[in-house]
Parts: structure tokens; C-alpha cells; sequence
């Protein structure tokens, strides 16, 4: 999926999460700011039937908002694979999650952002995008 038309000024930012309906949620909000998205869900990235350095490559998000969900220590793990590609070096994360104190406890401290719902989190997601924007230019 290549960027539309008259977007080329809008940074992208790439919504991985388990949940579809999070993923839309997260899509909905972002572009409302004026930003353009691009979805992953990470099962598809687990199962290999979404080829991430690909997506990456093709894509070239600024941002990556990533969720960790249950089990967080083997969702944890996983996420520190996912960062150790080469073409997501240079990539920003804001990292999501339904129980922060529960993932803080299994891997230690963390600046995930917890989402259980309420509208405060969705502003604090988007308050986080722009300030990893602002960090990338």
C-alpha cells in the first residue's frame, strides 16, 4: 500500500497491534490529527505471513505505535526482535498496552502508554506520536 496521492508531506505512522478493532480505533484517531497510517497486526508478523523488514522498507514510518499484550514476557521478547531489524533502527516507537503495571513487573519499566478505553488514552497515544515526530526530524 503506497501512499496516496497529495500525502507525501504527511509522516506515516504504522499501528501494529493483535487487536483489529484497536488498530482501527488507533487509525481513526491518528489520521483525524492529519496523519496517514499504515496497519500491522501482529499475529501476522508471528505467523509470518506479513514480512516486517518488507513492510518497513516499503512503508518508511516515522512512527511505530506497538502493542504489548498477554503473555508481556514472550510479547517482550518479541517486540526486542521486531526493533533489532536493521531498517527499524531509525524508526520511533509508542509503545501501547492494556496493563502497564503488569508489564512493568514482568520486564521492568517502561513508557508504554496503557489503553484500557477511555478517551484520555487515545490523547496520550497521539500526544506521544508527535512528540516521537518531533524527536525524528
Amino acid at each position: 500500500m503506497a501512499r496516496p496521492a497529495g500525502d507525501a508531506a504527511k509522516p506515516i505512522i504504522a499501528v501494529f497491534n493483535s487487536s483489529s478493532d484497536t488498530v482501527e480505533l488507533l487509525r481513526t484517531v491518528l489520521e483525524a490529527e492529519g496523519l496517514h497510517t499504515v496497519p500491522g497486526h501482529i499475529a501476522d508478523l508471528k505467523k509470518g505471513e506479513l514480512d516486517f523488514v518488507s513492510f518497513i522498507e516499503h512503508h518508511q514510518p516515522a512512527v511505530i505505535v506497538y502493542d504489548i499484550s498477554p503473555p508481556y514476557d514472550t510479547n517482550w521478547t518479541f517486540l526486542k526482535l521486531v526493533r533489532s531489524s536493521q531498517p527499524v533502527q531509525t524508526c520511533r516507537f509508542v509503545l501501547t498496552t492494556t496493563n502497564k503495571p503488569a508489564l512493568d513487573k514482568l520486564v521492568g519499566a517502561t513508557e508504554a502508554i496503557e489503553i484500557i478505553g477511555k478517551p484520555y488514552d487515545l490523547e496520550r497515544v497521539v500526544e506521544a506520536v508527535r512528540t516521537a515526530l518531533d524527536g525524528a526530524a
